[in-house]
């Protein structure tokens, strides 16, 4: 969004005669009532003001002072909380004061990712049985707009609500029943902050700039330059293409036959949710800073076909969420990708499996991450799978265990850890398998596949070991080399751990893949 610095000469005139003395003091909409603020931690406050005015903010017992900067912006810190509850009323005083009522001092999370986080409880298993339990005053959430642009944003449009049966249906179904579990098992005030954006990729929740420098990642940054640079040409081919359509749609009307399809504007993904940067400076950006405890993230999709180099992007989000935060290296729990699009047979390459690897290895790359694993949760016919309820237990299994340290719960899928080949099999090694194995619907495990160093892989037959490792063989392999568990975009599979989560999808090669190339 660019908009001209060129104000006439009547007009700014009027401006200097309708303006005020003074602005009003103003905060970002991230403050308000019903608000929550995190537990335990230097909770920043900030807004606007005129240059060089006082500001002072209040909350119990503490007061905070400082002046607005010269572009009006100002920022305080207040004093941890360790008491949970309230409610507490937060006053800001300027040259005017702002009140803001029913403050809680509770758990803050951020809901982040595409349109699988975005998905709301209406659209849901049970919404009518969902809404109607709803009754957690505690629990509160803000959703942030849909805004796409280069230029960050310093506020949106929005305001916290109490969670109820009439609040509820539009908020993120996996932000809510994740936000519930937390808030049922501590017993503590939750607030939830929404701000996916459905069939996003990564590329635009990170800093334009940030992937401009990135040794490798500047390719993402490269490719879009070259559209930018060609849009004013293909605007002017639009223009002309459209006045030809009038023409013939006009015509068309006059003989009483259908319009023909309205050539579509080029210029619309500039503001789309995949030009990188543009969620980061119309979405993100107003909320960093915001105290919180964490994050959750349901997003990948977008970025299968380039599986490979989201082995790099994913990582490289999350640590550039940390460093802008400024509040240390904050959990961050994903879910990897459910199984979608049709069953096959037999084994075949899949840029969904290689996403998957890549969200395990960014798991197995950064301190305080964790996965959730769904690959027995999608539906085939539907990238949105509606049981969102185990899935938000998934992701709150690795908050309550990691993040909150409660005892008794597991939070860890099965995770492949090494191979052992003795003969015409293959032997392997498992982490997260304390409880042991407990395959679904059959005895025998189901899912593996084996190849020799032609990497033509073939199903096999997998054998639970006493000691609980698993036996992997094929009489079509003599000499095999690799070998493979749910690689598929919708594989058949049936493996769980004794605590009922499933076996995490891996392959103990590193064939280059189907994404190796996509930039």
């Amino acid at each position: 969004m660019f908009r001209s610095r060129v104000t006439p000469a009547w007009l700014a005139v009027a401006i200097l005669v309708a303006a005020p003395a003074a602005a009003d003091v103003s905060l970002n909409n991230m403050f308000g009532d019903h608000m929550v603020l995190q537990q335990g931690i230097k909770n920043k406050v900030w807004g606007k003001a005129d240059p060089g005015e006082a500001v002072t903010v209040t909350l119990g017992g503490q007061s905070h002072t400082t002046t607005a900067a010269a572009d009006g912006m100002w920022h305080v810190f207040l004093d941890p909380i360790q008491e949970y509850g309230g409610p507490h009323t937060l006053k800001v005083k300027g040259k005017n004061e702002v009140a803001f009522n029913d403050v809680l001092i509770g758990e803050v999370w951020v809901c982040a990712g595409q349109s699988n986080m975005q998905w709301s409880v209406n659209q849901a298993n049970d919404p009518d049985i969902e809404k109607a339990a709803a009754k957690f005053p505690n629990i509160r959430f803000i959703s942030v707009p849909q805004v796409g642009t280069q230029e960050p944003q310093w506020n949106f449009n929005g305001n916290w609500a109490a969670c109820s049966p009439e609040t509820v249906g539009d908020f993120s179904a996996v932000g809510y029943f994740f936000g519930r579990q937390l808030h049922q098992t501590l017993g503590v005030p939750v607030g939830l902050i929404d701000n996916a954006w459905g069939g996003s990729a990564a590329d635009a929740w990170v800093k334009r700039e940030k992937l401009a420098a990135h040794p490798t990642l500047k390719a993402i940054h490269e490719r879009w330059l070259k559209t930018e640079e060609a849009l004013p040409a293909a605007m002017a081919e639009f223009e002309k293409k459209l006045a030809e359509w009038k023409g013939e749609a006009d015509k068309a009307k006059a003989e009483g036959k259908p319009a023909p399809k309205q050539p579509q504007r080029p210029d619309g993904q500039m503001k789309g949710n995949a030009r990188p940067g543009n969620i980061h400076s119309g979405v993100l950006t107003p909320s960093i800073g915001y105290g919180i405890k964490g994050a959750i993230w349901y997003q990948g999709e977008s970025n299968a076909g380039r599986a490979h180099q989201y082995r790099e992007l994913f990582p490289f989000m999350i640590k550039s969420w940390r460093e802008e935060w400024g509040l240390g290296e904050f959990p961050f729990y994903w879910v990897q990708l459910a199984d979608f699009k049709p069953e096959k047979a037999e084994p075949a390459e899949s840029d969904w499996a290689e996403l998957r690897e890549a969200q395990t290895m960014t798991m197995q790359a950064l301190p305080a991450t964790g996965e959730a694993v769904i690959i027995d949760i999608g539906e085939g016919k539907d990238i949105h799978p509606k049981n969102k309820q185990d899935v938000a237990k998934r992701l709150a299994r690795w908050a309550l265990a990691e993040t909150y340290k409660v005892p008794g719960i597991v939070c860890r899928s099965p995770l492949y850890k090494s191979m052992e080949k003795q003969g015409a099999k293959i032997v392997l090694s498992f982490a997260n398998v304390s409880g042991g194995w407990r395959p679904f619907d059959v005895a025998e495990p189901i899912g593996f596949t084996i190849a020799a160093a032609d990497r033509k892989f073939v199903a096999a037959k997998a054998t639970i070991l006493p000691d609980g490792r698993i036996e992997v063989s094929s009489p079509a392999v003599a000499d095999p080399v690799a070998v493979r568990y749910a690689w598929a975009d919708n594989p058949v599979c049936n493996m769980y751990s004794a605590a009922g989560l499933p076996l995490t999808p891996f392959r103990t090669d590193d064939f280059p893949g189907v994404t190796i190339d996509a930039k």
